[in-house]
């Protein structure tokens, strides 16, 4: 049974989205498309709305003068809001569009702007994602109003038996455009629900389109990996996508640990996902820089965790003190849940670090360098920010509070004569 003509309650459209609406259907001819038709469909809460139109980019922007030509050529525009209707507000407007062929494994060669909603929908991914809902009447001061299903490919029913499937011919649907074998896997994702299962057809069509990924940005990969890897099921869309041999297409000489339990945060599950590998930390994140243009800091956070793969936990309070000196909140739990997903029991550290009391001196070094160098006579140098990250170790290890008493430790101290190289610094673990 097609979900066509089912009337669908809008009570989720911002007044924001309605001023949109009402001014494009002014003009011309508006509908509502995309994930936020799935997602009232679903009984979830919509993201930001994403609306197709008949009108023109240009036209688009004489309506709304603060819009963003992000993608002219193909028809998007950004809608922007004036001060008076919410400056802040911006949602997606589309013209309809009809492909005119696929050359390069990602966009259409060219595109012809449409007039009719259907012929846009069969241009579109999977069923899922090709409704649309029809709209009437002014929207504006209406508290509840009512759209009309449009939906030519049963994507209501696929919804409802959660079945993912391409719209039409799947083999064809790939082959056009390479992000949608890895986009497939990001739409079995439902939250608290059960994973949507590929349709039969999608996924052979999957395994014969690996070679698409090729001509794919790493960057958009990389974009479509974030949101599975942040998902509720990670963990199960992952199996599904090694099974499939995607992984083996996009992390070329990386084996993949199936083995671990993953948390919410995309980082964290890359690197559990190669905790098996061999290499140091900076090599993994190097090769994984490499296959997915991680930014810096990506790779600084992949680094660190994939070099205490192998960690023990110190329960002691020198080594929970130094844990909660040197680390940021968010590496705190990154490493923490890395651990877990890797199967350590972290229970006795996280309750330690839970008790811990906060240092009386707080984490800066009571001792600077200018006052180190009047009391010992060394030299601005290596050996003299050795020496004063040796007296900050140990301020934060024994919870000393005062200059005075940490001063008074350096004639205990074997720092005249002994290799400043092998002195003891604070860090973690």
């Amino acid at each position: 049974m097609r979900g066509e003509g089912l009337q669908v309650e809008l009570s989720d459209l911002r007044r924001q989205d309605k001023i949109v609406l009402d001014g494009l259907r002014n003009n011309g001819e508006a509908w509502i498309v995309g994930g936020w038709v799935r997602d009232v469909l679903s009984s979830s809460a919509p993201n930001d709305i994403d609306i197709a139109t008949s009108l023109r980019p240009d036209e688009v922007r004489a309506i709304f003068p603060r819009s963003i030509m992000v993608g002219e050529k193909f028809g998007t525009v950004i809608v922007r809001l004036d001060k008076t209707e919410g400056e802040s507000y911006q949602c997606e407007v589309t013209t309809l569009r009809e492909d005119g062929g696929y050359t390069d494994g990602r966009r259409p060669k060219n595109v012809i702007f449409g007039k009719e909603i259907h012929n846009d929908l069969d241009r579109r991914d999977f069923t899922i994602n090709a409704m649309a809902i029809k709209l009437s009447g002014t929207l504006v001061g209406k508290s509840e109003p009512i759209g009309i299903l449009i939906d030519n490919h049963g994507g209501i029913d696929d919804l409802k038996n959660d079945v993912l499937k391409a719209v039409g011919d799947a083999e064809k649907r790939l082959g056009e455009d390479g992000l949608r074998v890895i986009r497939a896997f990001r739409f079995l994702e439902q939250g608290e629900g059960p994973l949507r299962k590929l349709d039969s057809d999608l996924s052979t069509a999957i395994v014969s389109n690996l070679g698409m990924l090729e001509m794919i940005s790493k960057e958009r990969i990389w974009a479509e990996m974030r949101a599975i890897l942040t998902g509720q099921n990670s963990k199960e869309i992952v199996e599904k996508m090694h099974a499939h041999g995607v992984l083996g297409k996009i992390l070329p000489r990386i084996s993949v640990n199936l083995e671990v339990c993953h948390c919410r945060d995309h980082l964290v599950n890359l690197a559990l996902m190669c905790s098996s590998e061999m290499s140091s930390g900076t090599e993994l994140a190097e090769a994984l820089t490499e296959s997915l243009k991680l930014s810096r800091n990506e790779g600084l956070v992949l680094s660190f965790l994939h070099g205490h793969r192998d960690l023990e936990l110190d329960h002691s309070t020198s080594s929970v003190r130094r844990f909660m000196a040197t680390l940021t909140d968010s590496n705190r739990k990154r490493i923490l849940d890395y651990l877990a997903g890797l199967g350590v029991d972290i229970l006795q550290f996280h309750s330690a670090c839970q008790r811990i009391d906060e240092l009386r001196a707080g984490n800066s070094p009571l001792i600077d360098g200018n006052l180190l160098s009047s009391l010992t006579g060394l030299e601005p140098g290596r050996k003299l920010g050795r020496l004063k990250d040796w007296l900050h170790r140990i301020q934060v290890v024994e919870d000393i509070d005062n200059r005075e008493s940490l001063i008074s430790l350096l004639g205990e101290l074997d720092w005249e004569e002994s290799g400043y190289e092998e002195w003891p610094i604070l860090t973690w673990p």
